[in-house]
């Protein structure tokens, strides 16, 4: 996967310089967007972590505070948001999601469905050290139910390595017994297989499933469960076929119809940049037939809408 992301490290970088460059753009009458944008989107995310730690040095204030009283709205966000060290960012998302009122289930499932077992635990370790909570213990107090069971499953970070051959055909038939051969459905198969497998495990189990029932596993699914727990068992489905694609789907969802998801856009724009954006891309173009490049510029506008397109990297017209 190494070098599948749009947003490279700088060749020949100076933390310093950059600090200066971003302290300029900000001082006096106005705010110099455009040169702050161009900067950030062209270092990768460690440099942006050294450029902070040197904008503290040299001026003895806090470049992300600085960069809040100076820049507004989702421009303000985006900036924020690609200035925060991913597991840092992952983290915040999710406690954002789970913290006040409601819960955002969408974070919630599309950070557990798509990271690695090893970025999940580092997830529950930061988490905890930043919030002097458990992760596990705070979404299973805001969630329920069979959707809460497989978000407790994927924080375990334990699945199996590798494919277990005579599991295959095993696991194919004990998820046709839960679903379309029952009457009512056994969600806990579901959740424990889709759960506890590796990647490479369930997409020869999907073959099997195909084979023995004539369904593709993502119909049963949409027939079989409903809500939060369909919406859960598909993305770890899309995610074990296909992370890039997982993330093609994503975002257009996030861009089609009346309003932009915004959250959803800036999240996956940001956290993939630097990992497989470019294969989001191809997958894009594939899945949808337009490039993501001209949705992102048919559905955002100024300085945000430049961001995007930069951390997109290209258009696949």
């Amino acid at each position: 996967m190494a070098g599948r992301g749009t947003v490279k490290s700088s060749g020949n970088f100076n933390a310093n310089a950059d600090a200066e460059v971003l302290y300029k753009a900000m001082k006096g009458i106005g705010t110099d967007e455009d040169a702050i944008l161009q900067l950030v989107v062209s270092r990768s995310n460690s440099q942006r972590q050294q450029i902070k730690a040197s904008y503290k040095t040299l001026h003895g204030k806090d470049l992300i505070s600085d960069l809040k009283g100076e820049l507004g709205g989702k421009f303000e966000t985006l900036i924020v948001a690609l200035m925060t060290a991913p597991l840092a960012y992952d983290v915040k998302s999710l406690h954002d999601a789970i913290k006040g009122a409601g819960t955002d289930e969408t974070v919630l499932i599309e950070i557990l469905a798509s990271r690695t077992c090893q970025q999940v635990k580092e997830i529950n370790a930061a988490y905890k050290q930043e919030y002097d909570h458990d992760l596990e213990k705070d979404i299973a107090g805001d969630t329920s139910g069979h959707f809460q069971r497989l978000l407790v499953i994927l924080l375990q970070a334990s699945r199996q390595q590798g494919v277990q051959q005579g599991n295959v055909e095993a696991d194919a038939q004990a998820l046709f017994q839960a679903g379309e051969k029952k009457f009512g459905t056994d969600e806990q198969e579901f959740v424990t297989i889709l759960g506890n497998r590796s990647a490479e495990h369930l997409r020869k189990v999907f073959d099997a499933y195909m084979k023995l029932s004539g369904y593709q596993i993502e119909e049963s699914i949409k027939r079989e469960t409903s809500g939060n727990l369909e919406n859960l068992l598909l993305a770890v489905v899309r995610c074990a076929r296909s992370v890039p694609a997982y993330f093609a789907e994503t975002l257009y969802n996030s861009l089609k119809g009346a309003g932009t998801e915004d959250q959803t856009l800036m999240r996956v724009m940001v956290s993939r940049s630097e990992v497989d954006m470019m294969d989001i891309r191809a997958e894009y173009r594939k899945m949808f037939a337009c490039s993501l490049h001209s949705m992102i510029k048919g559905d955002t506008s100024g300085d945000y809408r430049k961001t995007l397109l930069l951390l997109c990297g290209g258009d696949d017209a």
